[in-house]
């Protein structure tokens, strides 16, 4: 822990939102964005590690597919200013339940996985989209979403190694603590 807290003390990730970033091009900004919300990472690897242990094989690459797709939708809606309902506890509380469901080893149908990691895919993606730049978008909504799936990936990676249960739990409990966070 003493190694980790001078880390985040650290006040470098509030760069990583749009109108922070300074001179920093689209592309750059989109790639910062979900790096720079422990609220967006957790809940990212969590989608690669709920998809390494998912039952059906085509998983592994359905549900992060699935999180993506919905998230450039929801990038769409943010941009264009059209509203969703309860978009930032939908955001927290994706860390929260995917952790959960990964912890707990939930290997439900694709059919029931799928439509809960769009759900969620659509609250991050509202948020990228709202926060983006006004200009610069289409390198924008590309850097968010190749940061998007690295997080996807490194989650898979995570998830082959055996820590699921693991890292999912802490991933609730993370997620857990930022809802409690005043």
């Amino acid at each position: 822990m003493k190694r980790v807290l001078p880390l985040l003390l650290m006040p470098t990730a509030a760069l990583a939102h749009p109108g922070h970033a300074g001179h920093v091009s689209p592309f750059a900004a989109g790639w910062a964005h979900p790096l720079g919300g422990t609220d967006h990472v957790l809940a990212m690897v969590a989608v690669g590690l709920w998809a390494a242990t998912a039952r059906d094989p085509r998983g592994i690459w359905a549900l992060p597919l699935a999180f993506v797709g919905a998230m450039v939708a929801g990038g769409a809606l943010g941009a264009a200013g059209i509203a969703l309902p309860a978009v930032e506890p939908m955001i927290l509380a994706s860390s929260i339940i995917l952790g959960l469901a990964v912890a707990l080893a939930l290997r439900p149908s694709l059919t029931f996985a799928l439509p809960a990691v769009a759900l969620f895919g659509l609250m991050h993606g509202h948020a990228h989209g709202a926060e983006g730049p006004a200009s610069g978008l289409v390198a924008y909504a590309a850097g968010f979403v190749l940061a998007t799936t690295a997080l996807h990936l490194a989650g898979i990676g995570l998830g082959r190694l055996g820590a699921s249960r693991f890292l999912g739990a802490a991933t609730a409990a993370a997620g857990v603590a930022l809802a409690v966070m005043p």
